[in-house]
């Protein structure tokens, strides 16, 4: 069992099978509505094929007033909406769940076509951009490894997906590789002892 406290600038990203909804403001208004969803659940299990990943609860706590934009497959160009120090156009929510988030549908044409997809159940699974804080792994025989998140260092998208995928996934490798690292121990340096080897080999010259 390693615990590792870090700051890192290196991004992951992870998605969560939990559906993305579209609800109308009102029955009589269906062009206008919020989406929402789940990027993150706390306590549930990711198998990432060579280890398995847990988020703890009280992991985003710091980070939820982060400069967090929601995104289309995390693309930049396909921007829905954005929250900055808990204001603007994107709500972020930690509840007993996880982290959830809504929108309203801003008027731009791929926005509309993404609610479009939303609503037929043509996307239904949401992803988050992060990087870990502190992380403690957790080595088990005959089972990938676990590493339990316990606080994220940056919250830096939301994205509903088209394809969930395990992106990123190098990132933990290196940190896994990194805390699992044998330890170096540098030779102390004696200055009393140093000059004294100087002096004994002066005085057998």
């Amino acid at each position: 069992m390693s615990k590792v406290n870090k700051t890192a600038n290196e991004k992951e990203r992870r998605f969560f099978d939990v559906p993305v909804t579209f609800e109308a403001r009102n029955e009589n208004d269906t062009n206008e509505g919020i989406i929402e969803g789940y990027a993150a659940l706390y306590e549930s299990r990711t198998n990432l094929g060579w280890m398995e990943e847990e988020i703890l609860p009280g992991a985003f706590d710091d980070v939820v007033n982060d400069d967090v934009r929601c995104l289309i497959n995390h693309d930049p160009q396909y921007i829905l909406a954005r929250s900055n120090n808990g204001q603007g156009t994107l709500t972020l929510t930690l509840d007993a769940r996880g982290l959830k988030y809504s929108y309203k549908t801003p008027n731009r044409s791929y926005a509309k076509d993404l609610e479009d997809a939303i609503r037929s159940g043509d996307v239904s699974q949401s992803s988050f951009a992060f990087s870990i804080k502190e992380e403690e792994w957790i080595k088990r025989d005959g089972q990938p490894d676990l590493r339990k998140i316990k606080k994220f260092e940056r919250l830096y998208d939301v994205s509903p997906v088209t394809f969930p995928a395990y992106a990123d996934t190098t990132v933990a490798k290196r940190s896994f590789e990194e805390t699992n690292k044998p330890q170096v121990v540098q030779p102390k340096f004696d200055e009393y002892e140093a000059r004294h080897r100087v002096l004994t080999l002066k005085s057998a010259k």
